[in-house]
């Protein structure tokens, strides 16, 4: 035989409902038995098992605390689960055993070759199942990762939106964020800034970390458990570094930076007040001139 036949027999004599039909002396009891008993047991099944198979994955998210966006993709894979078994025990309850083998053939060769086309998607699919059930960031989230950075807009089963500070609109592949190391700085629902600032070697190091301190203190995004704090970090060539550790509650881009803003600010209106000194990097030249670099010189201004 030169081509490869699959056995899709579909002469059946109608399972359960066509022996009773057979024996009532009805014509085509072996048609009518396998249409009656397909529609049946997928009817059956198909209601009762996503009813059942819905309300036990629901709870299961709901216990999980699965965002609504999670859910629906979900209730759908259930549904598209639900309906494949269902058609599986209607061509068995119809008495196409037969048919159902052969089908189940054709489906694991297409499964594959499909497989192989489809890596990537498959991969974004994967990585988004594990987005969902470790929760490394959730919509409204902050996150950076690979240089880029932003807020999460959408999370689907294949890519997740990120809208960036620039207002940009990217949409990442979600194996991307699976296969690197993703930065969530408001996973814990507050977050450390560390603010440097530079005075005079000739200034109060105590007075400027009070008046660090006391600002922090009288900002109100900022909190006071964990309280703020100062340390000398550095000596640089013409400063002093003071850097204030500080925390926000709730913080999301735009908080961080008006309160960073707010707070330094503040800072330095009162080191002005307080005739604390805010040093710029500045250099000396030195040297002697000779009389030919003199005369090269008169002669440029002229």
């Amino acid at each position: 035989m030169n081509a490869l036949v699959l056995p899709l027999q579909l002469q059946s004599d109608g399972g359960v409902i066509g022996r009773i039909l057979a024996q009532q002396n009805i014509p085509y009891a072996g048609t009518l038995g396998t249409v009656l008993g397909f529609i049946i047991a997928f009817v059956v099944v198909y209601i009762v098992g996503k009813a059942v198979l819905s309300s036990v994955v629901g709870r299961i998210l709901d216990k999980r605390g699965a965002d609504e966006h999670a859910q629906k993709p979900l209730m759908k894979l259930v549904s598209l689960v639900t309906g494949f078994v269902a058609v599986a025990v209607g061509f068995g309850f119809a008495g196409l055993g037969s048919f159902l083998q052969s089908l189940a053939t054709i489906g694991a060769a297409a499964t594959l070759a499909i497989g192989f086309a489809m890596q990537d998607v498959i991969a974004n699919f994967v990585a988004g199942i594990f987005i969902f059930t470790d929760k490394p960031f959730r919509i409204n989230d902050w996150i950076e990762w690979d240089g880029n950075s932003g807020v999460v807009e959408d999370i689907s089963f294949r890519v997740t939106r990120v809208r960036t500070f620039d207002n940009e609109l990217l949409t990442v592949p979600n194996s991307q964020l699976t296969d690197g190391v993703i930065k969530n700085p408001v996973a814990k629902n507050k977050l450390r800034l560390q603010v440097p600032f530079g005075i005079g070697y000739d200034d109060d190091i105590e007075l400027a970390t009070d008046i660090i301190i006391e600002e922090a203190e009288k900002h109100d995004g900022i909190m006071d458990d964990p309280a703020p704090s100062v340390r000398l970090t550095e000596l640089g060539d013409s400063s002093v570094t003071l850097k204030s550790r500080i925390w926000i509650a709730d913080p999301s881009r735009a908080d961080f930076v008006k309160t960073r803003g707010e707070y330094v600010t503040a800072v330095k209106r009162r080191f002005d007040e307080e005739g604390i000194d805010i040093p710029y990097p500045n250099r000396t030249l030195s040297g002697e001139l000779s009389i030919g670099g003199m005369d090269r010189l008169v002669q440029s201004n002229d």
